[in-house]
């Protein structure tokens, strides 16, 4: 099982519209991709403009090929709500206790 963390700066006040543009057509996005497993994000609570998004993968290759092929085109659709480029970092993922995930490592 393999994680992308995303780090994102949001603008001042456009917080909903990230949540909306992640909701209605980043995620719709990651659903089609060979791979993918589930989508989290969160919001920093003493940091309200701090965003990470946690998307799950089966391989580190299902990744690698999102990253290459649709990332671009998510972080241009966030780009007009952000401050400044989304930071990508690639995880492994050596626990979880998401009955989804957990579920998807075993199989």
């Amino acid at each position: 099982m393999f994680a992308r963390l995303v780090e994102c700066r949001v603008q001042s006040g456009k917080s909903v519209e990230l949540n909306r543009v992640i909701k209605d057509q980043a995620v719709p996005i990651l659903q089609k991709q060979p791979g993918f497993v589930d989508e989290i994000t969160l919001v920093s609570q003493n940091e309200a403009d701090r965003v990470f998004a946690i998307s799950f993968w089966d391989s580190k290759a299902d990744a690698e090929r999102y990253n290459r092929e649709q990332f671009p085109k998510i972080a241009e659709l966030l780009k007009p709500v952000l401050q400044g480029e989304p930071r990508v970092h690639p995880c492994n993922v050596t626990i979880s206790t998401i009955s989804k995930i957990a579920a998807e490592k075993a199989a």
